[in-house]
């Protein structure tokens, strides 16, 4: 761990231009998409993050011993592909990632004829996984309401199988963006697919290589728009996003409208601005199912312009790099906001989780220190409230693993970093 990290800014005018790398999302999309082509394909704009970076190096790697590190796109992704390569290896990862679930991954695999076995606790990485044809069904049901990560592990591999895939969703698809995200890059290189109610269907075929550039990351783009709608006036303008775009945290131009911030479109990205006077509104509404991502972007803003908030289609955010509502919830409690779950007998809807937030961001007791629990995204969700008071980022450094210019790139909006 390293020391915590200081934040300030000097105040006025928000204004200045980014240029983002790729989106990991993609980028670990596009590297497992060409482990799977004939011949390969060459990427541009790869993304910096350390996720995508390891899972370049993993999938160039000869060990028998595949280390993933905190890297969750990065283990379910392999967990899938070391299925088809020849020999046996075993994937492991940090002990958080020893901790989240794998099972429903490895018993859809296993259904197709997959040879894995728990090196450790059930249902948990590590996992030593040999070579195996896949042939054994070409039908599997999964949990709709599942990570999109094992979903879309299973779709990248469905061409090579020697009778293709039929997966079928079972119950509320969640993240679907994701899933359309995949499927949409499987397109891009050739892949033809077609739904039959809840089930997906892939024939045998074989990737076809193209020369890809990578999209820049909209979930990275998020924690500027929260700077936008905390500033009093912005102007900024960040460069490789596209209006077109398969990412579900695009929708974060248009949640932002209603703080304020406006997003034009140009050959370089977007621009976005944000007139003096403009007021915050008295209550935010979303339900992130679909980009959960940017949920503690959101929570962050609110908390800093006093707007209460109410969030549902939080699910997936419990098993992440930590369980981003309770980090949220202690976190924010440090400047006397309160996040809080809805009783369900008071949300109205059966089966949907509503969470609330209250209180405006209150900096009475000083610069507060928060921590980051080992997660890229509560840094960079907490770090724009630095443009309304001094704060301090506990193991700054986290943010390597998706936006390692992060701290560099808020250098360049004027903002100043000390660490201890």
């Amino acid at each position: 761990m390293n020391s915590p990290l200081e934040i300030t800014h000097p105040g006025g005018a928000l204004r200045g231009s980014i240029e983002l790398t790729g989106s990991k999302s993609i980028a670990n999309r596009a590297l497992l998409i060409r482990a799977l082509t004939p011949g390969g394909f060459p990427i541009h704009r790869m993304a910096a993050a350390d996720d995508t970076v390891r899972l370049q190096r993993l999938l160039e790697s000869d060990d028998d011993t595949l280390d993933c590190g905190p890297a969750g796109t990065t283990y379910r992704f392999l967990t899938g592909y070391l299925c088809r390569r020849r020999g046996t290896q075993l994937l492991t990862g940090s002990e958080r990632m020893k901790e989240r679930p794998i099972g429903i991954l490895v018993d859809a695999l296993r259904a197709l004829g997959a040879d894995i076995e728990y090196a450790g606790k059930e249902g948990y990485p590590p996992l030593r996984i040999g070579y195996s044809a896949l042939d054994k069904s070409d039908r599997i049901s999964i949990a709709a309401d599942t990570s999109s990560q094992y979903i879309s592990s299973l779709l990248m591999l469905a061409p090579t199988l020697p009778t293709g895939l039929k997966l079928t969703l079972e119950g509320e698809i969640v993240s679907m963006p994701y899933i359309r995200m995949t499927l949409g890059l499987m397109s891009y290189f050739g892949i033809h697919h077609h739904w039959e109610g809840q089930t997906i269907i892939i024939n045998p075929q074989t990737y076809q290589s193209r020369e890809f550039t990578v999209e820049a990351d909209w979930s990275a783009a998020s924690y500027y728009y929260s700077l936008a709608a905390l500033a009093g006036e912005a102007d900024l303008r960040i460069g490789g996003l596209f209006r077109e775009s398969l990412q579900g945290d695009a929708v974060v131009s248009r949640l932002y409208e209603d703080f304020g911030v406006e997003t034009h479109y140009d050959e370089a990205g977007i621009h976005m601005t944000k007139a003096r006077g403009t007021a915050a509104p008295a209550l935010f509404e979303h339900d992130f199912v679909e980009c959960p991502d940017i949920a503690q972007t959101l929570m962050a803003t609110c908390a800093g312009l006093g707007v209460q908030g109410l969030y549902s289609g939080l699910q997936t955010l419990f098993i992440k790099e930590t369980d981003r509502v309770k980090a949220m919830k202690a976190e924010l409690g440090k400047l006397g906001v309160s996040l809080y779950k809805i009783p369900a007998r008071m949300a109205g809807k059966t089966g949907v989780q509503y969470f609330a937030q209250e209180g405006e961001a209150s900096f009475a007791g000083g610069t507060p220190t928060f921590a980051t629990y080992h997660d890229h995204r509560m840094a960079m969700a907490l770090a724009p409230l630095a443009l309304l008071h001094p704060v301090r980022i506990e193991d700054p450094q986290v943010v390597e693993k998706s936006y390692p210019a992060f701290y560099d790139d808020l250098g360049s909006l004027g903002f100043r970093t000390a660490g201890e």
